[in-house]
């Protein structure tokens, strides 16, 4: 198996390491698996391990100035970070959500997956600094090595997807809108769950990769003049600080610490390492989220029969596609509006039965008589949660666990992705949301800096500023407008619209960073422009590489992992050319 081993118990001399990539998430993981056949000598640096502590998540302390501030925004955050994590708190990680743990988001995340438009990569004359220094076509081996690597199905996210699940298009269609799909990734472990890279990666032996746990990195070693990379210093939780040193550093730790760790990184550079021009954690962007509105309970048949998921068999698997509807390029083009998306969730009842039971087991109940008669009206939903508990059970063979799943998503795909999302807990269902997300514009103003408090370490604190801008409330309203329209239009409900939307109070929108996290090193031909060069690699520093969202030059409106993996494969690639070279060129001398 591949080895895990603490910080205070490595010990590597000059040399020793070939890769040494910081961080052990979706990206990390992925640059790892993808150099493993290269007998290179690869370490991987983890400041937690297989599980996350409440002090280790504490390292994820991170301070915000600026859009997340209101009692509903802080209350929305709660409600959609918290459920899916066991140790975030929204007073510790006030913008975003990290997880330090082998695997890392995945830890955290529903599974959703898609690759970014074509107008993503485009240059558009209505979104500054739009445009990236890489044709997409070029990226289509890597979408689907990722999407095997993450156990998808097909790359279909637009309406290909119907020809290649052998459908007709769901009818109505709509003028100014088109369909977008997005896959879940299912574990290849437990086939009741959505794929944990952690768990999965840990599977297969690698026995020249090493991760390193509790081992925080605190600075990226160079050389005096900051042009070359040697090496990386990392602590322990208990202070223990090792110096680890290789020729080439892949900096894999989310877009909020790889921008810190450059910036940190003052040895050679007092800016930073990687700062010559002041670009290191400029241009910061989320996927702003927000719910345009809803449908009641009585418009669920039309709704759920229109926009409800697809299981798809493929190469004797089943797979789920979740769909929802885009501004078509040339609506965004005359609207000027940024590139969003919308899809119709089921509405959880606030007096969800589970929820009450929690409570009580947890002594948390502020009214157990209430919570007491959710249980017993609603008793048919706790009799589905205990059977789901059971069929979680390790006692349950792994065939048996993914007969069932795999039937269950051909018989009801939308059941299926309710028990991905709710991790199994069945919910009392009230109505449809309508839930939407949206690209920012690259805002250099929008940026990661250090704080003047510091962590446990000393190091200062990442401090985030960032601010959604006006374009991304309005693209939100537009779609939500157009929508509504449209499918009054084809004969179907039209939704109740949230007020923000119908007064034009864009500026009291609740809306929320959706920890989609990107752009801090941001790919640019051009220094002065960015961080990372087209291969991924730090202007004006030999050795150093990032990989992950951070170097993305816009953020779409794509979960990004799909793309992180894609990204990861191609500077593993890279990595492995310029190794081949290097030998062949000491084999010549």
């Amino acid at each position: 198996m591949t080895t895990v081993k603490p910080l205070a118990e490595f010990d590597a001399q000059h040399g020793q390491i070939d890769y040494l990539i910081i961080g052990a998430g979706p990206a990390g993981l992925t640059v790892a698996a993808e150099l493993a056949d290269t007998g290179a000598n690869i370490v991987l640096l983890d400041s937690a391990g297989k599980t996350e502590s409440a002090e280790t998540a504490a390292l994820d302390r991170t301070q915000h100035e600026g859009d997340l501030k209101s009692e509903a925004v802080v209350d929305m955050r709660r409600k959609m970070h918290g459920e899916n994590t066991e140790h975030w708190q929204h007073e510790v990680q006030e913008f975003g959500v990290r997880c330090r743990m082998i695997g890392g988001s995945t830890v955290a995340w529903a599974g959703k997956s898609a690759t970014f438009d074509p107008i993503d990569f485009a240059k558009r004359d209505w979104v500054p600094l739009s445009g990236w220094p890489i044709d997409r076509e070029g990226l289509h081996p890597y979408f689907e090595r990722a999407a095997e690597w993450l156990n998808l199905g097909p790359n279909a996210y637009d309406d290909s997807f119907w020809e290649v699940a052998k459908r007709k298009p769901a009818e109505p269609t709509f003028s100014n809108l088109r369909s977008y799909f997005w896959q879940f990734a299912r574990s290849r472990v437990n086939p009741m769950d959505v794929f944990r890279m952690g768990e999965e990666f840990l599977q297969t032996d690698r026995p020249n990769v090493t991760i390193v746990t509790d081992a925080t990195a605190l600075k990226i070693l160079s050389n005096d003049a900051g042009t070359e990379v040697t090496g990386v210093l990392a602590t322990s939780l208990d202070g223990t600080r090792k110096e680890l040193y290789a020729g080439t550093v892949v900096l894999a730790a989310s877009a909020v610490e790889n921008a810190r760790l450059l910036l940190l990184s003052k040895d050679a550079k007092p800016a930073g390492l990687g700062n010559d021009h002041d670009q290191v954690g400029r241009y910061l962007m989320d996927h702003p989220g927000a719910t345009l509105g809803r449908f009641p309970l009585e418009d669920l048949g039309p709704i759920k029969k229109r926009f409800g998921f697809y299981g798809l068999t493929h190469e004797g698997r089943t797979l789920m596609y979740m769909p929802g509807l885009s501004p078509t390029d040339a609506y965004q083009a005359e609207h000027k509006t940024l590139n969003c998306v919308c899809c119709f969730m089921m509405e959880r009842a606030e007096d969800n039965p589970i929820d009450a039971i929690k409570r009580i087991l947890k002594n948390e109940s502020t009214n157990k008589l209430a919570d007491v008669k959710s249980i017993f009206l609603n008793f048919g939903i706790v009799g589905a949660a205990v059977g789901q508990k059971v069929l979680q059970s390790k006692l349950v063979p792994h065939k048996v666990k993914s007969m069932i799943t795999s039937a269950a998503i051909l018989i009801s795909p939308n059941f299926v992705v309710e028990e991905f999302e709710t991790r199994g807990v069945p919910h009392k269902i009230t109505g449809i949301h309508i839930k939407a997300l949206t690209e920012q514009e690259p805002d250099p103003e929008n940026r990661i800096v250090l704080s003047e408090d510091v962590d446990r370490f000393g190091q200062p604190l990442p401090k985030v500023i960032w601010t959604i801008g006006e374009a991304p409330r309005k693209s939100l309203a537009d779609l939500a407008n157009e929508l509504s329209d449209q499918l009054a239009a084809t004969g179907l409900p039209r939704p109740v619209l949230a007020d923000w939307i119908t007064e034009k109070r864009y500026d009291e929108a609740v809306i929320i960073d959706m920890a989609h996290t990107v752009g801090t090193t941001r790919m640019a031909e051009d220094p002065t422009l960015g961080v990372v060069d087209a291969d991924c690699k730090v202007h004006g520093v030999n050795g150093l590489y990032v990989a992950g969202a951070s170097v993305f030059p816009t953020s779409g409106h794509a979960n990004p992992t799909l793309m992180i993996a894609s990204f990861c494969m191609r500077l593993a690639d890279h990595l492995k050319e310029q190794r081949a070279a290097e030998r062949n060129l000491i084999a010549a001398q």
